[in-house]
């Protein structure tokens, strides 16, 4: 794919593209001891090209089965690189890789043997009756195992010094403060010579142990991978889907006092806590796009203990939708939140302006997906080491980096990339084990307990796209106005799980322009007769989402018959249109925090029985005003008096600051339901 024209998504300029070229995939055949062409596939995207493989693969079972948990017919196993992005987000690169760079390699398993480590059995399976007899004569034979041998020491390099990578973080904390992003990831390469990925992953085993871990190794592309990585990306089996972001970190103690201390520190830490809330409301929101509404639930919430660091995890199930398969859950969490930020698209482009590079196979997944029954699993490829064989000498690459919030310390999350890589380098020889200065211990799971989930399971409303709605597919019911957040689908899930149909329209994408011209904006709200309209939040300010400012003036001018609900950008370009200003909020950004709020029991806070609640953050910019306006302000944040909160005097008109629909937010839903039993004018 060609890169795109330079820009600054920092900066709020974010070049969105609605076509792209296909995704070209080369299908090979082995046969006579070689790979020969077989058949080029072209698909719209990522999960399109997972169901084209169903051509390519026997639905047929295993005529010898196994025991363990993965698909029992041919499926297709092994890695996607990060930089599929462009297939997954609205985005062209600026930094895109080179013409002929591998994107990805895949196997299709027609055979293969479980090793259960626990105990040191094997199963082989298969359709081939000699390879099976013959495989297992071989396991039978007792082999000895041989041990990795130790890391032959290397010099490494770095892509990015310590000063670049502290400017890197520090040009995220400026992008956070003026409102354009609310997290972003990014991270940084070690590079070096090493002995041989296979003997870097069997040291890995020794020394990082996790439940992620994989190898993949194409022998003719001279490619490898070594990964020790402790997180799931995505698990499907039958309908249901579960996702276990990381998101916040911090080292193993000395003894088990020293760890038990560290744990309380980060529960009790508001960086890391906002920082991981950012990330399950996200990924509820990537799972809502291929969920029945009101499905997806927080089940857990553990600190996970590794071999040299500990983690808050939380994991959040769902059930796919209706005629929705796990190559389209695929599409929609590829690449996973923890490595990317909030909001996605928007820092993904970030990402690229800063990192300047491809990040290759790093922060991307492997895994396997039987392409006709569903059944899969992806890692994500954190804590990996990704090698290129140069005749016989393999030069490898091993990538680290951290989600940046407004509360981050350049100095420490350098210096936490550095101990995240830390494992990996001692691995490939890079670095002397006791210049790893970092405490280990066994892995182990200590379970917090879970904010409680609202989720209705009945759910009668459902959430489609602006097309259906024009062809009358289903009625529109409630008009979301989508700005590119990471949460939009959350709120339009709590409408749902009130009954109500969602019609979401993308309103920073280049299609919507039209719809700025008064007359064609009208002609699409007489055709889709919306119950209640919504300006929903994104990055930016109100200039950034022209057609929410454009209904905010329509709404403010009496001329839609229809309640209307601005929350974060869409409640400020309520509040523009109005004449209030838009400012950086006193204290600085908040992000993924929640905070108490009071209020006078108007507009949508009648439906509350006290007189405050507790409602999360997620904005850098507050409104305020001098001079007279319609808009009355009804809720204020506990201490700083900052404007949570507006409502029109007679019109059906609110805004929202805050994020209702947020975990945080334990009693939320009840300011959407408030507003979905005002009933319209029309």
């Amino acid at each position: 794919m060609p890169s795109a024209q330079p820009h600054s998504p920092l900066k709020g300029e974010i070049h969105l593209v609605e076509q792209k070229p296909p995704l070209q995939a080369e299908v090979e055949e082995w046969k006579h001891g070689s790979w020969y062409h077989s058949v080029t596939l072209r698909a719209l995207d990522l999960g399109d090209l997972m169901k084209k493989l169903r051509h390519e693969t026997s639905d047929e079972p295993f005529h010898h089965s196994h025991n363990a948990p993965f698909p029992r017919r041919p499926f297709w196993c092994g890695a996607l690189a990060y930089d599929l992005v462009q297939w997954t987000q609205p985005l062209q690169l600026q930094h895109p890789p080179t013409e002929g760079t591998l994107l990805a390699v895949l196997w299709c398993v027609n055979g293969g043997v479980v090793v259960e480590n626990a105990t040191g059995n094997t199963e082989v399976f298969g359709n081939d009756d000699e390879w099976h007899e013959k495989t297992d004569t071989l396991l039978n034979s007792k082999a000895e195992t041989r041990e990795a041998p130790p890391a032959t020491p290397f010099r490494e390099a770095v892509t990015h010094t310590d000063e670049t990578h502290r400017g890197n973080i520090e040009a995220v904390r400026e992008g956070i403060f003026n409102g354009q992003v609310y997290q972003v990831n990014v991270g940084k390469h070690w590079q070096g010579e090493i002995d041989h990925p296979f003997a870097v992953f069997q040291r890995l085993l020794a020394t990082n142990p996790a439940p992620y871990s994989a190898y993949v190794e194409a022998e003719d592309l001279g490619f490898a991978l070594a990964s020790s990585s402790p997180e799931s990306l995505l698990v499907s089996e039958a309908e249901h889907l579960s996702t276990s972001p990381i998101k916040g970190t911090c080292p193993q103690g000395e003894n088990e006092t020293d760890r038990e201390r560290l744990r309380t520190a980060m529960l009790e830490d508001q960086k890391e806590r906002a920082e991981h809330r950012m990330l399950v409301d996200l990924m509820r929101n990537d799972l809502t796009q291929i969920s029945r509404p009101g499905s997806v639930v927080v089940s857990r919430f553990d600190i996970e203990a590794y071999a040299n660091v500990q983690h808050l995890v939380s994991h959040i199930t769902s059930r796919l939708a209706e005629g929705v398969t796990s190559s389209d859950a695929l599409q929609a969490v590829f690449p996973g939140g923890s490595i990317t930020g909030c909001p996605r698209t928007v820092v993904c482009a970030v990402i690229d302006e800063l990192e300047e590079m491809p990040r290759s196979f790093w922060t991307g997944s492997v895994g396997y997906i039987d392409v006709h029954g569903g059944e899969s699993a992806w890692n994500i490829l954190i804590r990996t080491l990704e090698a290129h064989r140069t005749g016989k000498q393999w030069h490898a690459s091993v990538g680290a980096g951290g989600g940046i919030t407004i509360a981050s310390d350049p100095l420490k999350e350098v210096e936490e990339a550095a101990w995240k890589g830390s494992a990996l380098r001692v691995a490939a020889g890079w670095m002397r084990s006791e210049h790893a200065s970092l405490p280990q211990a066994s892995l182990s799971i200590h379970p917090i307990e879970a904010q409680t989930s609202t989720a209705q399971t009945h759910a009668k409303g459902m959430i489609q796209p602006l097309k259906s709605a024009l062809r009358n597919e289903h009625s529109t019911g409630v008009l979301f106005v989508d700005n590119l957040d990471s949460f939009s689908l959350n709120i339009a899930d709590a409408f749902a799980q009130f009954g109500h149909n969602v019609t979401m329209i993308q309103g920073r994408s280049p299609s919507v322009e039209a719809y700025l011209d008064p007359r064609t904006l009208n002609d699409l709200l007489d055709q889709l007769q919306p119950s209640h309209i919504v300006l929903g939040p994104g990055p930016g300010t109100p200039h950034h989402a022209p057609l929410s400012l454009a209904l905010a003036h329509h709404a403010l001018a009496g001329q839609l018959n229809v309640p209307v609900l601005g929350v974060c950008l869409g409640h400020q370009a309520l509040a523009q249109a109005d004449g209030w200003d838009i400012v950086p909020a006193p204290d600085g950004p908040v992000h993924g925090v929640p905070v108490p709020v009071e209020h006078d029991g108007s507009g949508l806070f009648g439906a509350v029985d006290a007189d405050a609640m507790t409602l999360t953050r997620y904005n850098s910019l507050v409104v305020t005003t001098s001079s007279e306006t319609e808009l009355r302000p009804n809720a204020f944040e506990k201490g700083t008096g900052l404007v949570m909160g507006l409502v029109h005097p007679t019109l059906p008109i609110h805004g929202l600051q805050v994020h209702p629909e947020s975990v945080g937010s334990p009693e939320g839903l009840l300011l959407l339901k408030a507003f979905l039993e005002i009933q319209s004018d029309g």
